[in-house]
């Protein structure tokens, strides 16, 4: 029987080529290989005696869209390429494990994964970049920033946190009903399934059950290193420590959010100090990017555009 969520990925495909956006693998270092999707512009087919493609630099400004747990990059920005690729160039990393990449190294640290996304940014030309981070992928982008603050222009957060503490975790574990972040994250079940999208959807999504089941089948691949990912992403309340950001970070929220709630982006702006802003979409929950794309588009936009004004009058 044929799988349809499967069966839609070329129509995906050429929607994003549609909206300026094509896949390109790129090996990292050698085991280590990581997707992107790259602007149109910057890839150049081969001359007939070239064997690869040419990769060039960049000309508008760089947005680099970080994906969340439960899918990979193109199905979780899937609403926000088409309204970024006109006055931006958009880079899309598939995180390792998710999509087709991959890696024989045992970390399994955001660390790691922004140390790669960083290694892989640099080596398709991208120089400077504002980073937009979803949910894991916003921790992920927590940590290109702190490290990277060279290349992290700016940075937009939603739904995520700077780090998830034992006491985060199980606050929040316990508020949902579930044991472990596995359980809440790597469903293996329709039903799994069906209580991720609930508490991380404002509004009650209905699909048949076949459509749940072929979800299952294509986006919870590498079950047991998506595992190893979410064991390496608790610390300990002690080994926690605020970095002094100096770029600006924006904080785009669903008001609804039951997984990090309203609360907790309200005291991460504090810590953050002055240079966070916050902004909360009504009738929006964990998913907010999701179902209500056309104002997280323009609040998105209207932040970008605020960077662009501020470095001409810098």
């Amino acid at each position: 029987m044929v799988n349809l969520v499967a069966a839609q990925k070329p129509l995906m495909h050429g929607l994003m080529k549609m909206a300026g956006v094509k896949p390109y693998l790129l090996e990292i270092e050698p085991g280590t290989v990581m997707n992107f999707w790259l602007p149109l512009e910057t890839i150049q087919k081969p001359q007939k005696h070239e064997k690869h493609k040419t990769l060039l630099k960049p000309k508008k400004p760089v947005v680099v869209l970080i994906h969340g747990f439960a899918s990979e990059g193109i199905v979780t920005w899937q609403f926000q390429v088409g309204a970024l690729t006109k006055k931006y160039s958009v880079y899309i990393p598939d995180l390792l494990f998710f999509g087709d990449s991959i890696t024989d190294k045992t970390d399994r640290s955001p660390t790691f994964q922004a140390e790669t996304v960083v290694k892989g940014l640099k080596k398709i030309g991208v120089e400077k970049c504002t980073v937009v981070g979803f949910s894991y992928g916003g921790m992920v982008a927590f940590k290109m920033a702190e490290l990277y603050p060279e290349m992290v222009e700016a940075l937009v957060i939603s739904g995520s946190i700077l780090a998830m503490t034992d006491s985060i975790s199980e606050a929040t574990l316990s508020s949902l009903g579930f044991k472990s972040s596995s359980e809440l994250l790597l469903p293996d079940s329709v039903k799994g399934l069906k209580a991720l999208l609930s508490v991380a959807a404002y509004k009650k999504l209905w699909f048949p059950n076949r459509l749940h089941s072929d979800f299952l089948q294509v986006m919870f691949n590498n079950r047991k290193e998506r595992a190893e990912l979410l064991e390496g992403l608790v610390i300990s309340n002690k080994d926690t420590s605020i970095p002094k950001f100096p770029q600006k970070i924006h904080l785009l929220w669903g008001e609804n959010d039951q997984i990090f709630k309203l609360e907790l982006a309200h005291n991460m702006k504090e810590q953050l100090g002055e240079k966070a802003t916050f902004q909360g979409i009504r009738k929006a929950g964990h998913l907010v990017h999701l179902e209500r794309p056309c104002v997280y588009n323009r609040c998105l936009k209207q932040f970008l555009a605020s960077l662009q004004q501020d470095q001409i009058h810098n």
